[in-house]
């Protein structure tokens, strides 16, 4: 802008009042806004997964799987955006889950639930008699943030049950949460323990039994009366108004030769307890437990809620009697508080670094007006924005801040040592403000948008990773673009206030005349007479560290700095969780002896309920349990997880135990999935041939632990071999045996009891000592036709007891049965792993049909960096746009762009020397580089074109150009360098903080070295 026509600087000057008002409000609206901002530990994203489970009591693993799995998978496999599908089917249950597509995020799911929805009940009615509704899980992302253990000491469970009732009630009214479940919670059974030889004594068969009880506590219809003016309801008594009542109930028999009644209680013993075996259980540092699990609406405030829960609990605790325990075992709060604590003392260390530079190499005056206009202005209007458009506070929103701080600070610099020069030189204040803000004005604005895109196909990615850091690029272009309009409007008016005037004599003094600009003119004279040498050694460089990274240690996801870990444990399929449940206790106890433990958990048959986002539960399994640890320290976890590690392996020999660490973002069960697959009906034992050579493999190498197979060990089964025609003949039928012998072990389900508003079972079972011995007498027991009283051994209709093998489990991915090795790196990353053994797992050779594919962390990278194609190409269009059309040429816009790669230098050399991995964060910091290198380069590059306008050879022009820009760039560049150095400490950030640290110190001589030269060959500009 020149001539008569204004612009932003002088608009601002000019309209004073109008400025000093804006100011004011962004002051009190960004503090206010900063307290108004919603908090959380990591960002939202959703879930894309759907579990269906369906029940087919009786069903072996493979009936199951290809008379419901399939049926229902053939249906899903219609969705249109569906993306994977992937099934376990077991005896008596299928449990299919469903991936959709990346690009449905969360305010497209509900629509696809309600398709998914429609499919599955498209199928209901094919389903095979006996299976039961298939149930839809479109929750499974749900995040329960606040988990409780209530545990009791000297009270039944119970009465803990009914206390655990009365808080759910209380605490699902809190403002803020918007569901509460319980987990660990047993179910009732009213069991009728039955002794066999008595049923055969008093003359009768389970049928009658089962038929007297189903009757008597049905709900009936009476029907209605007219009795004078009023219609009354027939209401029948009889039912049972107590679990004694059942005792008392009559039955008819014929006892020698004599019809008499007989009361069940005279045949069974009546005992109200709960589901034997149990399906899954909690202990709470040692204690029995049941988990209150708590989610907070979606929109609150993670860490009010959790105040006013506290606040809750602690209004209980007073009315609830001594001896019944309330404990955490994850509060979401608590983490967020503490994460949000840490990012903003890293802010406010990196603004303080900043400052202290800037009031070091260009004084103190000038580093105050750099901080504000430069630093406060721009993060209070992030602030504001933040708020209006929805994005939280949280690890990727407040980590953008210390991202995008060195450039926002870059247009303060540019803007203030603009300024100072001039005022140097005895120009008046406001004419130097306008001239050193508008001059370079529209350059700096195309370049802070350039910078911005470089952060575009982050927030383009269509994968779980975009959604997760998308909210970078919008903090990213919010404070830098901000930054642009406060260098143009607040720092000119605080230049005019604050700098100091000129020196007597100053005026006439060339601040380019020092000793450092000196030497710094004869370093540039020397490279670009040297040009050729200079940029060969340059290349050279570049071509070792695109060498050297592949010694650089790969990592898609870095470990969380939670203060908990998880200890997996995994006995032999087949365990009854009564087992496993005693087998753990051993775990626990040398967990609760550590000095760095806190408090532990123990969720048995299944995993907890997802109280951290990245982390799903595990599917139910009775040889499954899972520790929850809480230490005292982040050293704590670390020193945990090597201990109990190292205890196990010599102390737990006969199951498999993972002792792990949290991990943030897109987070991988196992970092190491090695998939075979075949046809659809894949004939098992091939498939564990292949998964066994995997296996064996991985075991090879100590680069693994952990290894597994996912089909696991294959478990035996009694298989009574029923004879048809014998069974004819006495009048049994495979329904009569299949019911006497789970009569004799888990019981049957005989009719129900109602207590309030639950509906109990009633179960028949046979008395103790019988079922002690089922598994060894199944041959014994008494059988009787359904039109008969007469009983006789099981073994007149059967051809003995089998003893078989088989799959307890069957896997399919995308409707072929599938085989998954899977394992965990042992002191060493996952791709490290995944290439010293991927030549030999392609040397497997697989049959006609067969094929391997390779998940786990390696899918998950590869998806999430193949994600960003969609947002790249329309970045760099956009930026090489911007450059061709600032400067009307190519040239200027191959040198921006051919100077970015040689940053590899100072990353390989920085990950290399600090032993970082380099993952999708570090990823994040080289992208920030190729935005702030080109930045430097297009005001650099600017300077140059001014000089030349001004009639300087282009020899002067490109060494002045350089010289002039020297400490705006060395400033920006140390600002930037040392306001990452607090992220080191912080285990997400670390790797992103080394890449900019290293890539930028390189980068820098790169803008200030490789520029001018390279210019000065593009152009023929020969040397003087």
């Amino acid at each position: 802008m020149d001539g008569k026509q204004m612009n932003l600087a002088e608009l601002s000057i000019e309209k004073r009042a109008i400025t000093y008002f804006g100011i004011a409000l962004i002051i009190l609206g960004g503090v206010f806004c900063y307290f108004q901002l919603g908090q959380l530990e990591d960002p939202e994203f959703s879930v894309k997964t759907a579990a269906i489970t369906t029940t087919y009591p009786g069903a072996s693993a493979e009936q199951v799987e290809l008379e419901v799995t399939d049926q229902l998978e053939t249906k899903l496999q219609e969705m249109a955006e569906l993306k994977n599908i992937y099934s376990n089917s077991r005896p008596g249950l299928s449990i299919i889950k469903v991936d959709i597509k990346s690009n449905y995020w969360s305010e497209r799911l509900p629509q696809v639930w309600d398709v998914l929805r429609k499919k599955v009940a498209d199928v209901e009615p094919t389903l095979p008699p006996g299976a039961g509704k298939p149930k839809i899980g479109d929750d499974f992302g749900y995040v329960f943030g606040f988990l409780l253990a209530v545990s009791s000491d000297g009270y039944s469970y119970a009465e803990l049950e009914k206390y655990v009732k009365d808080m759910r009630k209380e605490l699902s009214v809190v403002k803020g949460v918007a569901r509460v479940d319980f987990w660990g919670v047993q179910e009732k059974r009213i069991y009728l323990d039955v002794s066999s030889a008595r049923l055969v004594q008093l003359n009768l068969t389970p049928a009658q039994l089962i038929d007297t009880l189903q009757s008597q506590n049905m709900v009936v219809d009476a029907g209605q009366v007219d009795y004078q003016t009023q219609r009354l309801r027939v209401s029948p008594t009889g039912a049972f108004q107590t679990p004694e009542d059942i005792g008392d109930v009559a039955i008819t028999s014929v006892v020698n030769g004599k019809e008499e009644i007989i009361r069940i209680r005279d045949l069974a013993a009546v005992n109200v307890g709960y589901v034997d075996p149990p399906s899954h259980m909690l202990r709470h540092n040692g204690r029995e437990a049941i988990a209150l699990a708590l989610a907070p609406a979606a929109g609150e405030n993670v860490v009010e809620v959790g105040k006013r829960i506290d606040a809750r609990i602690h209004e209980l605790l007073a009315d609830l009697p001594v001896g019944i325990n309330v404990e955490r075992i994850s509060w979401q709060s608590d983490q967020v508080s503490e994460s949000i604590r840490a990012f903003m003392v890293s802010l406010i260390e990196a603004v303080a670094i900043v400052l202290a530079l800037l009031a070091l190499t260009m004084g103190v005056r000038p580093g105050i007006i750099i901080g504000i206009s430069g630093l406060v202005f721009p993060i209070l209007g992030t602030f504001i924005v933040m708020s209006i458009i929805g994005i939280d506070l949280h690890r990727i929103s407040l980590g953008a801040l210390i991202i995008a701080m060195g450039m926002m600070v870059d247009n303060a610099i540019v803007v203030t040592d603009g300024i100072m020069v001039r005022i140097a030189r005895g120009m008046d204040r406001k004419q130097a403000a306008i001239e050193a803000a508008s001059g370079p004005s529209i350059p700096l604005l195309c370049a802070t948008v350039v910078a911005c895109m470089a952060f575009f196909p982050i927030f383009a990615s269509t994968y779980d990773t975009g959604e997760y850091a998308g909210s970078l690029f919008t903090v990213v272009a919010i404070s830098l673009l901000l930054s642009w309009l406060f260098c143009q409007t607040v720092a000119p008016i605080l230049c005019m206030a604050m700098l100091p005037g000129p020196k007597q004599g100053e005026a006439e003094t060339d601040p380019y005349q020092g000793t450092l600009y000196r030497s710094f003119r004869n370093l540039l004279s020397w490279t670009i007479r040297h040009r050729i040498l200079f940029l060969a050694c340059m290349v050279g460089l570049l071509l070792m560290s695109v060498a050297g990274f592949k010694w650089v240690p790969k990592l898609y996801f870095p470990d969380s700095s939670r203060l908990q870990v998880m200890i997996d444990y995994w006995a032999p399929e087949g365990t009854r969780i009564q087992q496993t449940s005693e087998n753990l206790q051993r775990i626990e106890e040398f967990v609760k002896n550590h000095d760095a433990t806190a408090s532990q958990s123990a969720f048995i048959g299944k995993g907890p309920p997802r109280f951290y986002l990245p982390v799903s539960a595990e599917d139910p399994y009775t040889s499954y349990a899972q520790i929850i640890v809480n230490t005292k320290s982040l050293d704590g976890v670390n020193r945990l997880v090597a201990d109990t590690d190292a205890w196990v392996k010599e102390n737990v020999p006969e199951a498999m135990v993972r002792v792990r660490k949290y991990a943030v973002g897109a987070f991988d069960d196992w970092k190491i999935e090695a998939r075979f697959s075949g046809p659809a009906n894949a004939d098992p034992d091939t498939l564990r041939r292949l998964a066994e050579e995997g296996a064996a493999i991985l075991r090879e190498t100590p680069l693994a632990k952990e290894v597994r197979v996912n089909w696991r060990e294959r478990v035996q089964s009694l298989s009574p071999q029923y004879n048809q025609e014998r069974a004819r003949w006495a009048g049994v039928s495979r329904d009569d045996v299949a019911r006497v012998m789970k009569r004799a072990s888990d019981g049957i389900v005989v009719g129900q009891y109602r207590e309030g508003d639950d509906l109990i079972p009633i179960v028949a079972r046979n008395v103790e000592s019988e079922r002690q011995v089922a598994a060894s007498t199944l041959d014994e027991l008494q059988v009787t036709a359904k039109l008969s009283t007469n009983a006789i051994p099981v073994s007149q209709v059967i051809d003995g007891v089998e003893i078989p093998w088989e799959d307890p489990i069957i896997w399919r991915w995308d409707r072929r049965r599938a085989a998954t090795v899977q394992c965990s790196p042992n002191n060493a990353t996952a791709p490290t792993l995944r290439n010293a053994v991927l030549e030999k797992f392609e040397a497997i050779e697989l049959p006609p049909g067969y094929r391997l594919d390779w998940d786990g962390e390696y899918w998950s990278a590869k998806q999430s960096q193949e994600a960003l194609a969609p947002g790249i190409v329309p970045a760099v269009v956009v930026m090489l746009f911007i450059l061709v059309a600032l400067f009307n040429g190519f040239r200027p816009m191959l040198l921006c762009i051919g100077v970015i790669p040689f940053v590899m230098i100072g990353i390989t050399g920085g990950l290399l020397l600090t032993q970082t991995p380099f993952g999708f964060i570090a990823l994040l910091g080289a992208m920030s580089l190729s935005g702030m290198m080109i930045k430097n380069v297009v005001v650099l590059l600017d300077e140059v074109n001014v000089n030349l306008a001004k009639g300087a050879t282009p020899y002067h022009a490109i060494v002045e150009a350089a010289v002039s820009r020297l400490s705006p760039v060395v400033n920006a560049a140390g600002t930037t360098v040392l306001g990452v150095l607090p992220m080191l400490q912080d285990v997400f950030w670390v790797a992103l903080a080394v890449t900019i640290f290293f890539g930028l110190i390189v980068g820098t001589l790169l803008t200030m070295v490789m520029v001018p030269t390279l210019y000065a060959l593009l152009y023929r500009v020969p040397a003087e």
